[in-house]
């Protein structure tokens, strides 16, 4: 498959993935939804190896791949930042025992998932401005968190 169209399937997977997640953040899924936006941001930023040749794209790591994208679709430091806090919801967001006692469900709050879903969308957003033939799509206005300073 071309690599334009590779890193196209990935871009889009990674789009249905952060509108999945959205969906959970929305509906109190707080820990689901963290996992699904890093998965998200993962797919996106894949889909950038893709589009520069990559055949085979290895790691879950979105800051570690960031970092390995080629000069021309690298991210600013500040994507970077975003997602290594993305990273952390890879493993302990979905397993009972990512976590010292109980359950991601009873760990993740709102404030975390909404944190989640604005760095997925950076990176998203970076990723989109990337790729051919298809531009980027604004960001959405970032909610306030209560019981942040």
């Amino acid at each position: 498959m071309p690599p334009l169209d590779e890193a196209k399937r990935w871009l889009d997977q990674a789009t249905s993935d952060l509108d999945f997640a959205r969906l959970g953040a929305a509906n109190g899924y707080f820990a689901q939804a963290c996992f699904m936006a890093q998965q998200a941001a993962e797919k996106a930023v894949k889909s950038l190896h893709y589009l520069s040749g990559a055949r085979i794209v290895i790691g879950h790591s979105v800051a570690h791949l960031l970092r390995g994208l080629p000069a021309p679709l690298q991210a600013p430091p500040s994507l970077v930042q975003a997602a290594q806090v993305l990273d952390q919801f890879y493993i302990p967001a979905r397993y009972p025992d990512g976590l010292p006692g109980g359950t991601p469900s009873q760990y993740y709050t709102q404030a975390q998932a909404t944190q989640a879903l604005c760095d997925a969308d950076q990176i998203l957003f970076h990723a989109r401005a990337q790729v051919p033939l298809q531009p980027p799509t604004p960001l959405p206005p970032v909610p306030p968190t209560q019981g942040t300073p």
